[in-house]
This record gives structure tokens, C-alpha cells and sequence, in this order.
């Protein structure tokens, strides 16, 4: 199933791997070209035809992608390197053939199905989605869209391109909470906003060491598909399944993990895109796995009547000036004698900050899990467009209906650039606890005018066999 479009009546082959790497190496350059090739040479069909599902990584969040897969469609493929997330997989979708390489299930299936999903670590997103998108398939990637800057920016490219439905999994984005807020902020309510705070408690895995030792790898991991593009390295206790994400060839660090979803609300009500600089201290590091915490500093300069605005992202335990939240209310709890007492004000492990002249808005927690104003005013009704449920917006977009909110080239891909901008500033922050160069940002060329040095960070090497 595909999504409607006109068709040359031009027959179309699928890319062959040798093609797609061909224009990856062209997106590496700076610049790309998208021949028009296509997988899947069938009309398009009626908006009732079942869609059919390839899932790439069906462990950890995959899990649950491959179910919504499930239950908006069939799921007739499914990838991933731990046999044991295989077994269970078969269970779940018996039908769909199973592979341990995503490559060699894109190349063999490519006429069997419509839509992938991406839930791997962050560092194969970007081959993944790359390569399927580029056989005209839909792409469902999980969150951060990619590792690198230049990454995001070439499926955001790559999916308007193609005209391809696109959605990345920032589930938020869908809440009606984190959508009513970010429309009360866009009504002016809070007058102009000129300064954002942002704090999460991650990371909650290990990071701001050394490497794990080397070990034997488990037999029911393919550790050279794991690695995918990523430099070789022999395998250690902890990388899968999930304290990859502290290290700087597979992960994007508690920034990447986290900034989706808790950097989301004030992303889609301030439009916080293209910053001019960004600057960081962090507790250190050593170029391989990321600090322990850091505290980035984002200049975004006005923008389509917005005033400027400045970010100040905390992770690892950080917290903002505890006196920005004097003025708030605590909650309300029955003392001992059953009597309403006000608590003392405390804020979450997590949350954000918007500060304007004329209030400021408080929401705790990473998907904006309420409202409170300093002013104690109640927020009232406020009219936001509602969502019909985050993976139900790209079937919807599947079938030829809207683009999801989160899609690539609009929204998904550049929420993505922004927070990774971030970790920009954190490569250059690598002495503890002294600020790092302010990384100055040319959004246009993809470049930091005054640092070259962290170009390998935006436009990373790929290992032999791999793609982009």
C-alpha cells in the first residue's frame, strides 16, 4: 500500500545496495541526490487495504512499535541481532519472516511490505530509515530521530522527497496536555518569552567512564550487526540492551535519550529551531562515553515575530536556580487532623520552565504533566487541535490523510537538529566543570563557523557495508 500519489508508468526497480550507498556518500559531502527508485511498483490503493509492517528492532521500545504495527495492520517482517528478541517476536507475529540483518530484510522483502518501523539504538537509525525511505517505504523511527545532525537533516530531506509518510516516536507530541500548553504559550498569554528552563533526570545508566571490559559475546547476539556502522569495537557487558546510549559512537547521551520528549512542549510552542550558539560545562569527559551531567546554554535569535530566546538545558542531576520558582504553589495534602495543608513547593526530577514578562508557566515531568502558573491564575480552556493517537497519525498519514505532527522534514528532523546541537557544545565542554567553546551555527550549511573541530561529530564516518 502507498500513498496516494501520481505514477509514471515507467517501470521502477528497488535501489541496489551499491545505489544507496552511492547517494549516501553524496549526503556525507554536504549535498545529495535522490534518484527516483521505489520498491514497491504497485497503484496506489484504497485507504481501507490493510498496511503491511517491516519492524526493524523489536526489543526494548520495539516492543511496543511492533505491537502498534500490529494492531493498525499486519507486521509480515521483522529484524533484529538478539535471536532471543526473535523467539519472542515469533510468538507475537508468526507469520512475518524474520532476519538478524535489516539490510538483507529490506533487499528480500522489499515488495512484501509498506511501512517500517525503526527501533534499534540511536546509531543505525539513520541506515535503516535511510535505505527503506529510499524504496518509497512509510518510516515510523523511534526517538532521536538520528545520532548526528547531518543525519536528521538528510531524512527530513529524503522523506519529502520521496513523498513518503514519516512520523518519529516522541509519543508526547500526541498528549493533549503538552498540546494545550504549547497553545496557551503561542495565544501570548505569557506575554514574551525570553528565557526556557529544561532539566531530566537521565542519565540513569552508566556514564562518564571508561569502556566496559572486553567479553565474549553471548550467542544470541549478532555483535557485528549490532555495531552496524558504528567504528569496531570488541563487545562489553552493558552496551545492549541499553547503556549504549552513554557512548559517543552509538548514543546520543542523556540529551538525545530525554530532550524529544522533555524539550518538546517549549519546541512546539516557541518554534526553538536554528539557534545562533550553544555552550556547555559538563563534569567531563573523554571523547568515548558522555558526562555525567551537563548544563547547555541555547541562544535562539528572533524568528517569525517570536522574540529571542534563551534555553538552559540541566541533565545528571542538575536543577535550575531553585529561586526561578519562588512564587509557586506546593501541593495540597491532609495533615495528620484530616485538615488541607499547602506543602512546600518542590519540583520534579524533570520538567520545564517558561519564563515570560508577564507569567510563568511551570509543567512538570517529561511529557508536560500539567500547568501551573506563578501567577496562580487557572489556565482555562484553551482550543489545541487534538490527536487521534501518536502511531494512529502515521497510519492515517499511510493512507493518504495528514502528516503526522512529528513528521521528518517538518517537525521530527528539526526538533532533532536542535538537541543535537546540543551535544556539540557538550564535545567541546570535555574539561569539568569549565565552560566549553560557544559553538557558533550556520543551520543553512550545516556547519559551526567557529569549530571545525566537531564536524566529525555532524557528519560522522560509517564503517565498510554500511550505509551514509
Amino acid at each position: 500500500m502507498t500513498r496516494s500519489r501520481h505514477r509514471s508508468s515507467r517501470p521502477r526497480v528497488a535501489p541496489s545496495r551499491r545505489d544507496f550507498m552511492a547517494v549516501a556518500s553524496a549526503v556525507a559531502g554536504g549535498y545529495w541526490i535522490a534518484p527516483e527508485v521505489r520498491g514497491d511498483d504497485k497503484p496506489a490503493t484504497s485507504a481501507n487495504e490493510e498496511i503491511r509492517f517491516a519492524c526493524i528492532g523489536i526489543g526494548g521500545k520495539g516492543q511496543s512499535d511492533s505491537a502498534d504495527a500490529g494492531r493498525n495492520g499486519k507486521v509480515v517482517a521483522v529484524a533484529d541481532i538478539d535471536a532471543n528478541q526473535l523467539k519472542r517476536g515469533q510468538k507475537a507475529f508468526e507469520s512475518a519472516k524474520q532476519y538478524a540483518d535489516f539490510r538483507k530484510m529490506l533487499d528480500e522483502m522489499g515488495k512484501e511490505f509498506d511501512a517500517v518501523t525503526v527501533s534499534t539504538p540511536d546509531h543505525t537509525h539513520v541506515t535503516a530509515a535511510a535505505m527503506a525511505m529510499q524504496m518509497g517505504k512509510h518510516c515510523f523511527c523511534q526517538k532521536p530521530l538520528t545520532r548526528a545532525i547531518s543525519e536528521a537533516r538528510l531524512l527530513g530531506e529524503l522523506a519529502r522527497s520521496q513523498k513518503v509518510a514519516t512520523q518519529m516516536g516522541n509519543q508526547g507530541t500526541a498528549g493533549d496536555l503538552l498540546r494545550k500548553a504549547a497553545a496557551f504559550i503561542k495565544s501570548g498569554a505569557l506575554g514574551t518569552v525570553k528565557e526556557v528552563h529544561v532539566w531530566t533526570n537521565r542519565p540513569v545508566w552508566a556514564q562518564g567512564g571508561n569502556r566496559p571490559a572486553g567479553a565474549k559475546v553471548p550467542p544470541h547476539i549478532s555483535w557485528d550487526l549490532w555495531l552496524g556502522p558504528a567504528p569496531a569495537r570488541p563487545y562489553g557487558a552493558g552496551y545492549h540492551p541499553f547503556a549504549w546510549r552513554g557512548f559517543w559512537d552509538f548514543g546520543s547521551g542523556a540529551l538525545g535519550d530525554m530532550a524529544c520528549h522533555t524539550f518538546n512542549m517549549p519546541f512546539m510552542a516557541l518554534a526553538l529551531r536554528d539557534p545562533a550558539s550553544v555552550q556547555a560545562t559538563t563534569s567531563g569527559h573523554n571523547g568515548d562515553s558522555y558526562p555525567k551531567w551537563s548544563i547547555i546554554d541555547f541562544d535562539f535569535p528572533a524568528r517569525d515575530g517570536r522574540a529571542p530566546v534563551k534555553v538552559k538545558w540541566y541533565d545528571g542531576g542538575k536543577l535550575p536556580d531553585q529561586a526561578l520558582f519562588a512564587g509557586f504553589r506546593g501541593e495540597i495534602k491532609k495533615n495528620a487532623e484530616g485538615k488541607e495543608e499547602e506543602q512546600p513547593f518542590k519540583t520534579q526530577a524533570s520538567g520545564t520552565l517558561i519564563i515570560g514578562d508577564q507569567d510563568v508557566l511551570y509543567a512538570p515531568g517529561d511529557y508536560c504533566g500539567g500547568m501551573q502558573l506563578k501567577s496562580g491564575k487557572d489556565v482555562g480552556e484553551v482550543a489545541f487541535e487534538k490527536s487521534p493517537g501518536h502511531f494512529v497519525e502515521f497510519v492515517n498519514a499511510i493512507k493518504g490523510g495528514p502528516a503526522a505532527v512529528s513528521n521528518f522534514p517538518d517537525y521530527g528532523g528539526p526538533l532533532t537538529e536542535t538537541i543535537l546541537l546540543g551535544n556539540l557544545a557538550v564535545w567541546a565542554a570535555d574539561v569539568a566543570e569549565t565552560p566549553g567553546k560557544k559553538i557558533e551555527w550556520d543551520p543553512v550549511k550545516l556547519v559551526a563557523t567557529n569549530a571545525p573541530e566537531v564536524d566529525q561529530v555532524i557528519r560522522p564516518l560509517y564503517r565498510p557495508g554500511w550505509t551514509v
